[in-house]
């Protein structure tokens, strides 16, 4: 590993500084947004119902976790009208589909700046959930690293969720031997 990881554990200020670059080059490049970057924290399993929309997108390689984004429907709309240039009044499924692909768009070039440091990672399909009072909880026991960006008056949180891959072997192309019949 390089100087950024310690221990199994990337460095919390280079994670955020990625998450912060891609977050920008997106939303500027491609919604000619200007999104102010917050304070990062970090976050454990949410204990208490959220509502609104949260983008989720599976990272894996030698390292695997996921990536995404959250914010009010109301944002959602905004963005999406922006990206797709047209108006949206309520969360329908072209929202949630532009929410997926701005989602992918983010954590993709996060992905692509964070792989000098923990080497090739796969990207999965993303999910994105719409609705009120619901939790969402990943599996894994490590802290979220995230960032709040103030957008169009509200805020957007970007995160991440990132460890080493268990060391497992796996056998590719092993093709058992025959049984000998005498």
């Amino acid at each position: 590993m390089t100087a950024t990881t310690h221990h199994d554990r990337l460095d919390d200020a280079m994670v955020s500084e990625n998450l912060c670059r891609a977050t920008l080059d997106v939303f500027g490049t491609m919604l000619g947004v200007d999104a102010i970057a917050g304070d990062r924290f970090t976050e454990k399993t949410p204990q208490h119902p959220s509502h609104g929309v949260v983008s989720l997108i599976g990272m894996a390689g030698s390292w695997v976790g996921t990536g995404g984004m959250s914010c009010s429907a109301e944002l959602a709309c905004r963005l999406s009208g922006r990206f797709l240039m047209t108006e949206y009044e309520s969360v329908n499924d072209e929202v949630l589909d532009a929410m997926g692909e701005l989602t992918n768009m983010v954590i993709g070039n996060f992905k692509n700046e964070i792989e000098q440091h923990v080497g090739p990672l796969g990207l999965s399909i993303p999910t994105v959930i719409f609705g009120r009072n619901f939790v969402a909880r990943s599996a894994s026991e490590n802290d979220w690293i995230a960032v709040p960006f103030e957008c169009d008056g509200e805020t957007l949180t970007v995160k991440v969720c990132l460890s080493p891959r268990a060391n497992r072997p796996v056998v590719r192309g092993h093709t058992p031997p025959p049984f000998m019949v005498e």
